[in-house]
């Protein structure tokens, strides 16, 4: 009966989002369907719903996205996006590698706020060669591939954490994972963009790499400053924004604007409504009992866990997928190793793509003025093949480890 509710939520969600209803109303609908359906009492609810607003974790994403956007309306202004990109089709010469490259390396940024950055750099460089949808696919899909592997996101260090699996050999174990995730993009989308012929004379190398750092320093002095100080991404963005102010020479009257324009009230609405319908749900403890109900199918326990993971995450995104069920999963599989952490890192990756509790869709969402669902159908020819291909290479190396 709870799998039933779960889908019954779920559908509810889609026909609102069908609807063409904001993602932050598709969402509190599903929240009032879990009260209703699992029976949580009203004064729960209201508690629930105050600890999501309240909580450091919600806190903490609201304010990143605002300092991000700070950043980028600075940039925006300054024209540094504009740069970056004639900088990066100077050396490389190629819209088909700006359109790949420029999302991945703003994806280093562990913040939501970092795929708007990285949305002018596709729109410029896909002109009319690819639809909104698919421009929409792109910035996503590219900005999120360094959280599939880097341990400069918390998803990654916890389960690092939980599963005790070496660091350096999984980020060396997913690296092919990695390419294929550039391949795929490529070929259902990317290689719609005419390759360009035209040679370019007297291009200045070390000028454009100048030009590089010039534009993207404040990405990357926040990447350090979180990596190596180990704080949350608005407290490192704080002092980047102050330095970047007298860097640029910016005047209060420039900068004033940008404290409204930096709130984006529908996007900080769906953060908050992700939190509370994920607090909603956790505490219902329905996730926690999926692994029963999948032991009950008459299939491999790796891919009971598969199904677990892509679920769980099309539920509560990705920390409390990993907090809940990969202690479950290598409790269950205690021969699993890297191999397994791959195939569920991979489950996790891809699942997070299609997930209505994912802010960053709901901010791209938002941005390209298209529906989720136009963005999920976009998704799911990469979905399935990258399924396939990533339980293909974890069996692999379950056999070779």
């Amino acid at each position: 009966m709870e799998m039933l509710k779960l889908v019954a939520i779920f559908i509810g969600i889609m026909i609102f989002i069908k609807l063409k209803k904001p993602l932050y109303f598709s969402i509190l609908i599903g929240a009032i369907i879990s009260i209703i359906l699992f029976k949580i009492p009203i004064s729960t609810s209201f508690n629930l719903t105050k600890k999501a607003l309240t909580s450091a974790e919600t806190i903490n994403l609201v304010l990143a996205f605002y300092t991000i956007t700070f950043v980028q309306r600075m940039m925006e202004k300054r024209k540094h996006i504009f740069l970056a990109e004639k900088s990066l089709d100077n050396i490389f010469n190629s819209k088909r590698i700006n359109i790949m490259l420029a999302p991945f390396v703003i994806g280093l940024l562990p913040s939501a706020g970092a795929v708007l950055i990285a949305a002018p750099i596709v729109k410029n460089a896909a002109e009319d060669n690819l639809s909104v949808e698919e421009q929409a696919f792109v910035t996503s899909y590219y900005r999120h591939i360094s959280e599939a592997f880097l341990p400069t996101y918390s998803s990654i260090l916890l389960a690092l954490e939980l599963s005790k699996v070496d660091m350096t050999k999984f980020v060396v174990g997913m690296l092919p994972m990695v390419a294929v995730l550039f391949v795929l993009g490529y070929i259902f989308y990317v290689k719609k963009i005419p390759k360009i012929t035209e040679k370019k004379i007297n291009v200045n190398l070390k000028k454009e790499i100048k030009n590089l750092i010039i534009s993207l320093w404040p990405i990357a002095v926040t990447i350090i400053i979180v990596l190596s100080l180990k704080i949350t991404v608005y407290k490192a963005v704080i002092p980047v924004i102050i330095v970047s102010a007298f860097i640029n020479r910016f005047k209060i009257k420039e900068l004033l604007p940008m404290f409204k324009s930096a709130f984006e009230t529908k996007l900080i609405g769906s953060t908050v409504a992700i939190m509370i319908f994920k607090e909603l749900l956790t505490d219902t403890g329905v996730v926690g009992r999926l692994p029963g109900y999948f032991e009950m199918l008459p299939i491999p326990s790796t891919v009971i866990f598969v199904i677990i993971f892509l679920v769980s995450t099309l539920i509560t995104g990705s920390q409390a997928t990993i907090a809940l069920a990969l202690p479950l999963a290598f409790a269950t599989i205690p021969n699993g190793g890297l191999s397994l952490m791959i195939l569920l890192m991979c489950m996790m990756y891809i699942g997070m793509q299609i997930s209505p509790t994912h802010i960053c869709l709901a901010i791209v969402v938002e941005h390209f003025g298209i529906s989720f669902i136009d963005l999920i159908k976009k998704t799911i020819p990469v979905f399935f093949s990258f399924i396939i291909i990533c339980s293909l290479y974890s069996y692999l190396l379950f056999l070779f480890e």
